[in-house]
């Protein structure tokens, strides 16, 4: 198995319409038929714990068979329309990859 752990910190002038159809391109990722399960959101409300990073506006977690799985979604269609569509909302992003 195959985690993909994504985490986007948007730009601070996106507005509310803007932030709700990037989290629906997120939902639509689970659509690439190489992603067994997918999840998106945004942190957590967890108590404030120092341990916890919650300082990202929306995350991902897709899981794929194998790494040949997500290296087929990296250049997919369903991947390269939400790049095209959202690569500019985003201030930064960083991605954590685990394999079981």
């Amino acid at each position: 198995m195959f985690i993909h752990s994504v985490y986007f910190w948007l730009k601070a002038d996106l507005g509310d319409e803007a932030r709700g159809r990037f989290l629906e391109s997120l939902h639509s990722l689970n659509g690439d038929g190489n992603v067994r399960s997918g999840y998106a959101g945004a942190p957590a409300d967890t108590g404030g714990r120092d341990v916890v990073d919650d300082s990202y506006s929306y995350g991902l977690v897709l899981v794929f068979e194998d790494r040949a799985g997500h290296d087929s979604y990296q250049t997919g269609a369903v991947h390269r329309r939400f790049l095209d569509a959202h690569r500019t909302d985003w201030e930064r992003i960083l991605v954590y990859d685990f394999e079981e």
